[in-house]
């Protein structure tokens, strides 16, 4: 039996394209009448529960995806992940028939890809599932957390297999695997925290700046999954904003002026959700970036909550390996709780 990405039993969460939205153009390209739901964001992930012991994961490669393709993590019922490389199909075999929940996560991609302008390249396309049976799949109503970010927040270079030892284009067909977003600081915290995750992490990308892949800068693309289609998923009960490291050549000014643009959007989108601003791990704007919260607050009226991770990590390299990672998470976990109990959002 094909279930189609719209099954009552398959829950997306991140930023996937949304259903039957007259979307014009971009509609007919990526969603040909909804055959498929496509995603750029690293760490968006799926749910899948069938009854039986096989599930085939189907995916649209058709005119855009290129090598090397994005990897993805697959678990089933909360064991060990697997990694692997896109394509058409992939197959799950749970080990022995019963009920089973597969789980997919958009683990990276090449980083210069185009992952906003069609044609898109670095995205993954699912279509649906083949099982014996569709399951019922168990709720999950722990708090939503969204993760704003640049290279880091993505995932980029967690590994670093060759780092700065080869030339550029080398270490690009390498990222793939050097990458992944389920290591970072954001993804570690929710796991800490039991919340759920989204991210919208892009590389180079920051508040003052576009990024790879000609993705805009953060307060242009925030209400969006690609160019011209809205994000209508899930909505976040907390949203972190991790920006400044990309934006440092563009000085002080320019930053909070960015800043400013980033908070009024989302802030325009979620009224009542608690934004955190974390500030930049190489130490950039960390005591401009208090000002600019301080400086919202007063004139918005709002309690945005501000955190200085100064210290925390050396500043090189930029982005953190996996280790690095665990460190931030270390001290950003226990604030983060401690703000979650104050707004009143629960949490393990």
């Amino acid at each position: 039996m094909f279930l189609k990405w719209t099954h009552p039993s398959i829950r997306l969460t991140g930023r996937w394209t949304p259903y039957n939205e007259a979307l014009g153009d971009v509609s007919a390209f990526l969603q040909q009448d909804n055959h498929s739901t496509s995603t750029t964001a690293a760490g968006s992930s799926l749910e899948i529960a069938f009854s039986g012991r096989m599930a085939e994961l189907h995916f649209d490669l058709r005119y855009r995806n290129t090598q090397p393709m994005p990897h993805v993590w697959l678990q089933v019922d909360g064991g060990a992940r697997v990694e692997a490389a896109l394509d058409r199909i992939l197959r799950v075999d749970a080990g022995c028939e019963g009920t089973h929940v597969v789980r997919l996560v958009y683990k990276s991609a090449m980083e210069v890809l185009h992952r906003w302008y069609l044609p898109l390249q670095g995205v993954v396309s699912f279509m649906g599932a083949e099982v014996d049976a569709p399951a019922e799949l168990p709720a999950d109503d722990r708090p939503l957390i969204e993760f704003v970010g640049d290279s880091i927040t993505e995932g980029v270079l967690t590994d670093a297999l060759y780092g700065d030892e080869v030339d550029f284009a080398t270490q690009q067909w390498r990222r793939p695997n050097d990458d992944d977003n389920t290591a970072t600081y954001a993804a570690l915290t929710a796991e800490r925290l039991n919340l759920r995750a989204m991210f919208q992490g892009y590389g180079a990308v920051g508040v003052t700046r576009g990024g790879c892949g000609s993705v805009p800068r953060a307060a242009l693309i925030y209400p969006y999954v690609i160019d011209g289609v809205p994000y209508k998923g899930d909505v976040p009960d907390v949203i972190m904003i991790n920006h400044g490291a990309n934006d440092r050549g563009n000085g002080a000014a320019m930053y909070r002026e960015g800043y400013l643009e980033l908070l009024d959007v989302i802030r325009g989108m979620r009224p009542h959700a608690l934004i955190i601003c974390l500030s930049a791990f190489c130490g950039g704007f960390n005591t401009e970036l208090k000002d600019i919260v301080d400086e919202f607050n007063r004139t918005r009226g709002d309690q945005v909550k501000y955190i200085s991770s100064f210290g925390w990590v050396p500043e090189e390299p930029l982005h953190p390996l996996r280790d690095g990672h665990r460190t931030i998470a270390d001290h950003l976990a226990p604030i983060v709780a401690g703000l979650l109990g104050e707004a009143g959002i629960a949490h393990s």
